[in-house]
């Protein structure tokens, strides 16, 4: 089973900002799954904020994680300029999540209370001691699950109670922890290919009604198969209540995040009960790296970092055919995505600096550094972001302003700074686990902080792009540099 590493980004619940308990390791769990995601995440509009932090009113739905892509043979492309192949060798954190969490003894575990336990309990959790739980808690557990059975309105099966009771014990730790069925687990697994998620519906603020209301609901998306439908009123997402002083925008980036991720909304019918009901964002969309040329500067609006980010970001340059003076690198909304892309992109702006710290539980931090040639080092340097750019977009935008290397304009991002980890129960089921957090490679938190920006960006966002076009253009160089792909004979 392929490992994967998620970093909190955009995958979990949303941006938000709950705090995240530390939980036992269990030695029965299998070895994490280390991919490539940061909160990240991605995985994640706007409403100016003039040099504020956003606060719990602007929250990002990409809140969630991050895949932290351990897999060099994923990230590197043997045939690109720089040569990222001593990655794996600068990523042995990869293997620290998994270290951390399995590793961790469970002393309960040790003691031998055979009078104790039913030797009839599966041999891969019978070492897990019964003396570790009151007995009056387990009576309690047993009572509300007869309860349920006898008293509740629709007949309910014993397999689906005990998976909501997994699911709540995860996400009362932390947002961003949850147990992933085979769907979900696919979903979040996809992520590193490109997919960003919705729920699949529209809404507008309609005044008359003076609510939020549902305009489109996608066929057979998941607030279809749920029976949202056209016309309910769409009151929460998450913890944030909505009213007429949200954005359109705002209320569309709390909806999205990465694919396979979980948001509740609640919702009613126009003058009936208020309901609340969970929902993952399997309505997928790729995320394609847009590049476009304006009087020479190169605009890379970057929405997301997947595996072939750094591939795709060059492949657009190339495409524009032209020569190039400098670079406007647009990251609002930017929700996080796969940590070692955002390192991977890094390394094509600077050699030989340290991005990122990853500092887990049990372990000393991790620095990840640049690899290879900064093949677009020369070239001057701008960085867009709002409240939303989050996660692994937060840690490319700290470490290029930490080197002096780029100026970041706009507004203050998020603060989103933890890792998940997805640990494999078996072939179609996972837990997601929050093992760590990442600061910037000065050892500053971003969690909850976020990146200050160098200038701070007021007013309709419309006018930001052609705002930091004029910065880059001050520094642009005489002449530029044009990027052609390399021949057979080059290779």
């Amino acid at each position: 089973m392929q490992p994967i590493s998620l970093a909190r980004s955009f995958l979990s619940k949303g941006l938000s900002k709950s705090v995240r308990k530390p939980s036992a390791a269990s030695t029965v769990l299998q070895p994490a799954i280390l991919v490539g995601m940061l909160g990240c995440a991605i995985s994640v509009n706007v409403q100016a904020a003039v040099g504020v932090k956003a606060s719990a009113d602007s929250t990002n739905p990409t809140d969630g994680l991050q895949l932290i892509s351990l897999d060099a043979d994923k990230i590197v492309d043997e045939n690109d300029a720089d040569n990222l192949s001593n990655i794996a060798d600068m990523l042995d954190v990869a293997d620290e999540p998994d270290d951390s969490i399995d590793s961790v003894p469970d002393e309960s575990a040790l003691i031998d209370d055979t009078d104790d336990i039913d030797t009839d309990i599966p041999a891969e959790v019978a070492q897990v001691s019964l003396n570790a739980i009151s007995p009056e808690t387990l009576k309690t557990f047993v009572a509300v699950v007869d309860l349920v059975r006898r008293e509740y309105v629709d007949t309910v099966n014993d397999e689906e109670l005990f998976s909501n009771a997994m699911s709540g014990m995860l996400t009362k730790l932390d947002s961003h922890a949850e147990f992933l069925d085979a769907e979900e687990y696919e979903n979040l697994r996809a992520f590193t290919e490109g997919d960003v998620g919705d729920i699949g519906l529209k809404v507008n603020y309609q005044p008359e009604a003076g609510y939020w209301v549902v305009t489109e609901v996608i066929d057979d998306s998941p607030a279809d198969k749920k029976g949202i439908a056209v016309g309910d009123y769409l009151h929460q997402v998450d913890e944030f209540k909505l009213d007429e002083g949200r954005q359109a925008n705002d209320v569309e980036q709390l909806l999205t995040g990465i694919a396979g991720t979980q948001v509740d909304i609640t919702t009613s019918k126009a003058g009936r009960r208020k309901h609340t009901t969970t929902l993952q964002r399997n309505n997928s969309h790729p995320q394609i790296i847009e590049t476009k040329l304006v009087d020479g500067i190169a605009i890379v609006k970057l929405p997301a970092f997947q595996n072939n980010s750094r591939e795709k970001l060059l492949e657009g340059l190339i495409n524009l055919n032209a020569p190039i003076s400098g670079i406007l690198l647009d990251m609002r909304d930017n929700p996080g995505g796969v940590l070692t892309s955002a390192v991977s992109v890094a390394s094509l702006f600077m050699d030989d600096t340290d991005v990122v710290q990853v500092q887990a539980r049990q372990n000393k931090s991790r620095v990840l550094s640049t690899q290879g040639d900064a093949i677009l080092k020369p070239l001057p340097l701008v960085v867009l972001q709002n409240r939303y750019s989050a996660s692994a977009s937060e840690v490319l935008a700290s470490s290029l302003q930490a080197q002096k290397r780029a100026n970041i304009i706009g507004e203050v991002s998020y603060g989103k700074g933890s890792v998940q980890s997805v640990i494999p129960l078996n072939d179609e089921q996972a837990v997601k686990l929050t093992v760590a957090n990442y600061m910037t490679a000065a050892g500053r938190q971003i969690d909850e902080i976020g990146v200050e920006p160098d200038v701070t960006l007021s007013g309709s966002e419309s006018t930001w792009e052609q705002q930091a076009l004029e910065l880059v253009k001050v520094r642009a160089l005489d002449s530029g540099i044009r990027f052609v792909r390399k021949t057979a004979a080059q290779e």
